[in-house]
C-alpha cells in the first residue's frame, strides 16, 4: 500500500511515517517512480509504535523493543544497560497502571450504564 493508505488505515500522518522510517522502525520498498510501498504488516507495526511512544517510550528503545514483538521472535540486546533496563520496567509498571485505571473506569461506565438501561427499562415497562 502507499503511504497515503497506511497514513489512513493507522491515523497516522505522512511526515510521521516518514520519520518512523527515517528512525528505522519501519520500511518501505521504493517502486520505479519513487513512490513508497508498504506491506500490510506495517499497519500493525506503526500502531505498535504509537502505542509505544503514548506509553512514553523514547524511540531509540522502541527500535529496540519491536524486534520482540514479532513473531517469531527475535531478542537481541547487544547494548542492554542496566539504565535500560530499568526504564523498561518502569514504563511497563507505568503501562500496568493505566490499564488497572482503565479497566477500573470502563467498569464505572459498565455499572453506569446498566442502571441507566434499567432505569430505562422499568420506565418502559
Amino acid at each position: 500500500m502507499r503511504i497515503g493508505e497506511l497514513s489512513e488505515r493507522t491515523d497516522t500522518s505522512r511526515r510521521l511515517l516518514r520519520y518512523y522510517e527515517e528512525q528505522g522502525l519501519i520500511m518501505a520498498e521504493r517502486s520505479e517512480n519513487g513512490y513508497r510501498w508498504y506491506e500490510e504488516a506495517n499497519i500493525d507495526r506503526v500502531l505498535q509504535i504509537r502505542g509505544l511512544l503514548d506509553a512514553g517510550l523514547p524511540v531509540r528503545i522502541i527500535k529496540q523493543v519491536l524486534p520482540c514483538l514479532d513473531k517469531p521472535r527475535t531478542i537481541f540486546f547487544k547494548d542492554a544497560t542496566p539504565e535500560m533496563l530499568a526504564l523498561l520496567r518502569h514504563h511497563r509498571d507505568r503501562m500496568d497502571e493505566r490499564v488497572r485505571c482503565l479497566a477500573k473506569n470502563r467498569d464505572a461506565i459498565d455499572e453506569y450504564l446498566s442502571e441507566v438501561e434499567s432505569c430505562a427499562a422499568d420506565k418502559i415497562a
